[in-house]
């Protein structure tokens, strides 16, 4: 893992765009862009996210090249990036655990979605950027079905069902002010 900032993730992900854009749309489709928590620890990062999010809202990147394919999304891991908040260890759907997302990590997966949806020339909607809890949704296995994976459905202050409007709002208020232009 390395440590980068919002600048050195734009140069990153500027590098990956040709790339990231030739694979997905090899599947038929614009760039995704999928937002985890790890159920892990704070200070626990994973390679199968290509961006890492701790509790004081740093950063840190699993690979060089944003293209890579990483396991984070059931089938949907092609021309996608996948970003985890280091967090929500023992979260249950009644309690988010000892260890839920921080306000710092909300606010930094929104500055990083606005960074990476302004280099990648995306939207930032429903279609192009989504908490796993929605894929999972969109695909039968998430809070509305099985609830095999409810990522980001909610956190303190937000509604269940809310996390990812909530982070596609602040990141398009973030990508409105400038963050990544």
């Amino acid at each position: 893992m390395r440590k980068v900032t919002l600048a050195e993730m734009k140069q990153i992900v500027l590098q990956a765009k040709s790339s990231l854009w030739d694979q997905a749309q090899g599947v038929g489709r614009d760039v995704n862009i999928y937002l985890h928590w790890t159920a892990g620890h704070y200070g626990q990062y994973f390679a199968d996210y290509h961006i890492n999010i701790d509790a004081d809202g740093s950063i840190y990147v699993s690979t060089n090249d944003l293209a890579e394919v990483k396991s984070h999304t059931y089938q949907r891991n092609t021309g996608a990036i996948g970003i985890a908040l280091c967090c929500a260890y023992n979260a249950t759907t009644l309690d988010l655990g000892p260890e839920p997302p921080t306000t710092q990590q909300i606010e930094v997966s929104a500055q990083v979605v606005a960074v990476l949806a302004a280099v990648l020339d995306l939207t930032v909607d429903r279609q192009r950027v989504m908490t796993h809890a929605e894929a999972a949704d969109d695909d039968d296995y998430g809070p509305l079905t099985t609830c095999e994976r409810w990522d980001l459905w909610f956190f303190d202050g937000v509604d269940k069902g809310e996390g990812g409007n909530v982070i596609r709002g602040k990141a398009n208020w973030y990508k409105n002010q400038g963050v990544g232009a």
